[in-house]
């Protein structure tokens, strides 16, 4: 495996530091094992949803967090006393634990999540603050100003 170093990045540019982690982050992300198989989707022009594949796991088993822009999605199924009754002749569903983490835009919330069919999903939404949208500035005429200028001075 390569590894970048980001360290020149960091002596030499102010205010990239985000930038760098988050490359730090995604070369780091490629070494998880790939479970539990997800999708991203961009469902609307503001909106996207995470789906995750969660067969087994009951609500009770999983938790959604927001922490610093981050998603934080884990799941923890409590198998003791289900596992000690059963005895398996083959055992290919997976039920163990996971973390997974994917960092957000600035401005996107997560607006729900629904646990349906095995399936996972978390719906986001990128709401942008009334400073941030672009705003219609009106042109008025110089005669308009003079008025109101007249109007003020009176």
């Amino acid at each position: 495996m390569r590894t970048i170093d980001f360290s020149p990045l960091y002596r030499s540019a102010v205010g990239f530091d985000r930038m760098a982690s988050l490359l730090e982050t995604a070369a780091r992300a490629t070494d998880m094992n790939g479970w539990p198989p997800y999708n991203i989707e961009h469902t609307g022009e503001n909106t996207y949803r995470v789906e995750i594949a969660v067969a087994g796991f009951t609500t009770d088993d999983l938790a959604i967090e927001m922490n610093e822009g981050q998603l934080i999605v884990k799941g923890d199924r409590n198998v003791g006393a289900d596992t000690d009754q059963k005895t398996y002749l083959h055992r290919g569903l997976a039920q163990r634990a996971f973390d997974l983490r994917f960092q957000l835009a600035d401005h996107v919330l997560v607006t729900n999540a629904v646990l349906e069919n095995g399936l996972l999903s978390v719906n986001l939404e990128r709401q942008l603050p009334e400073a941030l949208k672009p705003r219609r500035i009106e042109i008025s005429t110089g005669q308009t100003s003079r008025l109101e200028d007249q109007r003020a001075a009176a």
